[in-house]
């Protein structure tokens, strides 16, 4: 097990209710940013690696708080080809991180970050829908981008990219992201990265996101989702940044 020594600090515990709180207002409203939100802050001010986890059980409660909302819009013919490329990449990739030097996880949490907050912030678009062998493909970038708890990301880009209404968007990729946690965090078990800690940090979590998740949801009932998606990308863009000097440092 890997210890949560590094969250006892409370500038530290801090910074990380209040990473969990924007990043589930982030989640309610647009579908996904939650893990990308929450781990950029974090590897600015301890190991990441612990928190995996605890994102993953989170986000297959959220998802579950959320299903009522989501019947009827996911795009299941979709869905289903990118858990299948997911499930083939995530174990592997899981267990590669749990064996990486801390410096080299922060770094590369960031680069993927700031990467995959660079292609949504284009507008990149396609000009025609994707085969499922590509779905396929976008689901395997995904299941190695799980291993660090933003395989939404890759997915995001790839939906953002086609002509999809918000509601479909958020939908599918809310029950992706809860399909690949189910699979990853058993294997994160099993590798070690699963504990008391892991628990106990969960249940301290829970109530931020869940007054996070609320307020998000309230707001995607509200408005289009576009503009805030875009000041999530921007925030995500910034913390990579920010990510990239301090490791590099």
């Amino acid at each position: 097990m890997i210890a949560l020594d590094g969250l006892a600090a409370w500038p530290v515990a801090l910074t990380l209710a209040a990473a969990f709180f924007g990043a589930a207002v982030v989640r309610g409203y647009s579908g996904f940013g939650f893990a990308a939100i929450v781990l950029g802050i974090a590897a600015l001010v301890t190991d990441p690696v612990p928190l995996i986890p605890v994102i993953f059980i989170l986000e297959i409660v959220m998802s579950a708080a959320q299903a009522r909302s989501l019947r009827g819009h996911v795009d299941w013919s979709r869905l289903l080809w990118l858990w299948a490329g997911a499930v083939i990449a995530m174990p592997v990739a899981i267990l590669v991180l749990l064996a990486l030097p801390e410096t080299i996880v922060r770094l590369g949490l960031s680069a993927l970050i700031g990467a995959m907050a660079l292609v949504l912030l284009t507008g990149w678009t396609l000009r025609r829908p994707l085969p499922p062998p590509a779905h396929a493909a976008v689901g395997i970038v995904a299941g190695i981008a799980n291993a660090v708890a933003v395989g939404g990301l890759p997915v995001a880009a790839s939906l953002a990219a086609q002509p999809l209404p918000p509601a479909v968007f958020r939908a599918t990729m809310i029950v992706f992201l809860a399909g690949i946690d189910i699979v990853g965090l058993p294997i994160m078990a099993w590798g070690g990265n699963v504990g008391l800690g892991t628990f106990q940090l969960t249940a301290l979590a829970a109530p931020i996101v869940g007054l996070g998740l609320w307020l998000g949801n309230r707001r995607f009932l509200l408005a289009p989702p576009a503009a805030f998606r875009r000041f999530a990308m921007w925030l995500l863009l910034a913390l990579s940044v920010l990510g990239l000097v301090k490791g590099l440092a």
